[in-house]
């Protein structure tokens, strides 16, 4: 945190459920680290507190904290205290289990695009930020009814639904939005230091191997580009060979016609996939996705990845344990 001068006018945003509302006027303290850093996803600064209010006391939804053992934990409860008895199970639900954010936007309009009118929800996990109402992707894809519902799991919060960690979080959108496919990941803003196993997207293998467990059809989101600018991210990202790697079960991997997986493990069932001209799709329903400012022309194959895995999860609704 920093001293502002009195002539600096720059972005700031507050999570009001934490802090209670902040009006034109206000003297609050600002978190600025993400500005100072030149952050991209979160580059805002951050209200950690209003110092004109004395005292808040927001809602309480539970016992269950969330952002635990901080100044900032709240008491937004979770569903599976107000609903032990809920089922658990996930019959052949399809699960797509996404690297990055902005797939979840991709594999959204893809499925609506291929199959009308099915129940798409999202689980975010907490690798990347944790309020999801930071996410305008999640806000766009709820207003055009791409999705029917949002849970938050782990110290994430804010989704329609809270849960306590990733199994439970699918069990909840799958009963509680009666969702016919599930798309989990991490909110915007992950982490990665170049290392093999420095990344928050590595929670991708909890999702698949969570899904598998409960009987859902668990199919892995690749991360792939033509124009990252970063060896190891261009092709099939290594985020996806190392997370492929680190998932247990075997699991569904949509790839686009063309694009060369080297040496998945065997246990993994990969599948070619001719996706859709994702640009049109993304254009006839509004809803406009990048990826660290790229969209569809600027890096085709991401995009061809991302609607691969959404295409093959709307095929699994016409087989085998579904109507």
């Amino acid at each position: 945190m920093r001293a502002a001068t009195d002539t600096e006018v720059e972005q700031a945003y507050v999570l009001t459920d934490l802090t209670g509302s902040v009006a034109v006027g206000d003297d609050v303290v600002i978190n600025t680290t993400a500005v100072d850093h030149g952050l991209g996803t979160g580059g805002w600064h951050v209200v950690h507190w209003n110092l004109s209010r004395r005292d808040w006391s927001g809602g309480s939804g539970g016992h269950v904290m969330k952002v635990r053992y901080t100044s900032l934990q709240a008491d937004v409860g979770v569903s599976e205290e107000h609903e032990p008895d809920a089922p658990t199970g996930l019959p052949a639900t399809p699960v797509v289990a996404c690297s990055v954010h902005s797939q979840l936007g991709v594999v959204a309009a893809i499925v609506a695009a291929v199959r009308p009118g099915t129940r798409v929800a999202y689980v975010m996990t907490d690798g990347g930020a944790l309020p999801l109402a930071l996410s305008d992707l999640v806000h766009r894809l709820i207003e055009t009814g791409l999705l029917v519902g949002t849970v938050t799991t782990g110290h994430a919060f804010g989704g329609d639904r809270e849960a306590v960690g990733i199994p439970s979080g699918l069990a909840v959108a799958r009963h509680a939005f009666a969702a016919e496919v599930i798309v989990a990941g991490m909110g915007l803003g992950g982490v990665g230091t170049g290392s093999r196993l420095g990344f928050s997207g590595l929670d991708q293998a909890t999702v698949l191997d969570s899904a598998a467990w409960l009987g859902g059809r668990a199919v892995a989101c690749l991360r792939a580009s033509s124009a990252d600018l970063r060896p190891r991210h261009r092709g099939v990202s290594h985020h996806s060979t190392t997370v492929l790697d680190a998932t247990r079960s075997g699991v569904d991997v949509p790839v686009p016609v063309g694009l060369e997986l080297d040496g998945p493990p065997a246990r993994h069932r990969v599948i070619p996939v001719a996706p859709p001209d994702v640009a049109a799709v993304l254009a006839a329903i509004g809803v406009p996705v990048t990826t660290m400012g790229r969209g569809p022309a600027d890096d085709p194959l991401f995009f061809a990845a991302a609607a691969a895995a959404g295409v093959h999860s709307a095929s699994l609704l016409d087989g085998p344990g579904h109507p």
